[in-house]
């Protein structure tokens, strides 16, 4: 089962904030700019959305393409220990 699916990743690339950061909390993944990513969950970023953004390939988004970055994501969401 995974962790982070394609409407995480979808939310994190469409967010509207500038500094969009995927950050894991209680189970969910949840989009926040990163200025709100306090202490106590500095070590649940998952990723911000520059920094997935050199895998993110021009042109639209297909849901074969989320899945790829979702699996990249999910596997740092296991690294960290969820």
């Amino acid at each position: 089962m995974s962790l982070i699916d394609r409407e995480c990743v979808r939310e994190l690339l469409q967010s509207s904030h500038p500094d969009a950061t995927l950050v894991f909390v209680r189970g969910d993944c949840v989009v926040v700019p990163a200025a709100e990513v306090d202490a106590a969950h500095k070590g649940l970023v998952i990723a911000s959305r520059d920094e997935i953004a050199p895998y993110v390939p021009a042109g639209p988004m297909t849901d074969a393409t989320l899945d790829a970055l979702a699996h990249r994501l999910d596997n740092i969401v296991r690294d960290l220990g969820a």
